[in-house]
């Protein structure tokens, strides 16, 4: 079986984000970023169907990612953990993409690539759209089982378990086909030292838009179908308001909470 695991460099949310000035568009260079932590969710997905195949040398688990070269982290990452090779779409023009070109860039990277399962995590921690993994099944022509919170694989057949506020539900597809996976799916596995260690070794190929025969024009924030106009940063944290209890202090309350309507 081969599979292909979809995953995205995002900005560490515990770093100084920040849009660029020019364009407002996510500053993915020059800030700290890694591997979406929803995205690692898939990735162990596909390593935990592999570890429980009784072929397991016959599965094989690629990761592909489609970002700035600092993207390499996200494939490297990857590696660690278990998987087998990677890839890495880098161009220029693909900054400022929006979900529609993104898709089409990891639609025309699959249709490169081996594939009978391919794998995306819930959402990205960034753009929280989680829309990709449906838009790149209907590129394909594939079916989706998305959101699955339990996975299970038996020959040909995919099934999860989709679980939402009053009712869980059972949905089967046959590959090939595309899974998405929820962050209840799994805990992620910690890269090991020998993991680390082989991951240097592992093939990486790198392929600009000209590989996939994706016109320039076809992706950036020229062919976005949605732009950000304005941004305004955060406002500081300012001092909290400190209520002395002289005998007043349950008014004072009160009086601060309808005030702030928060009653």
């Amino acid at each position: 079986m081969k599979i292909v695991v979809c995953a995205k460099f995002v900005p560490d949310a515990t770093a100084d984000r920040r849009f660029r000035a020019e364009d407002n568009t996510v500053d993915r260079a020059g800030v700290d970023g890694l591997l979406s932590e929803l995205d690692e969710n898939a990735v162990e997905a596909a390593l935990a169907i592999k570890d429980s195949g009784g072929d397991a040398d016959g599965v094989a688990v690629t990761v592909l990612t489609v970002g700035p070269e600092q993207a390499a982290d996200a494939v490297k990452k990857a590696l660690q953990m278990g998987a087998d090779a990677g890839v890495h779409v880098v161009d220029d023009a693909i900054h400022g993409s929006d979900a529609l070109a993104t898709s089409l860039v990891i639609a025309k990277a699959l249709e490169k690539l081996e594939h009978d399962l391919v794998v995306f995590g819930m959402a990205s921690t960034d753009g929280t759209m989680g829309v990709v993994a449906a838009m790149v099944a209907e590129r394909l022509g594939l079916p989706a089982v998305t959101l699955g919170s339990e996975v299970t694989v038996d020959g040909q057949t995919v099934r999860i378990r989709r679980d939402g506020d009053t009712a869980s539900d059972t949905i089967e597809g046959t590959l090939p086909l595309v899974l998405s996976v929820s962050d209840q799916a799994n805990e992620p596995r910690y890269p090991s030292f020998k993991g680390i260690m082989a991951a240097k070794k592992k093939p990486v190929q790198t392929w600009s838009l000209a590989d996939l025969g994706v016109a320039p024009e076809q992706v950036g924030a020229s062919a976005a179908w949605s732009e950000v106009t304005e941004v305004t940063a955060r406002p500081p944290r300012t001092a909290g308001t400190i209520v002395t209890d002289d005998g007043t202090g349950a008014t004072q309350l009160v009086e601060f909470l309808s005030t702030n309507k928060f009653l």
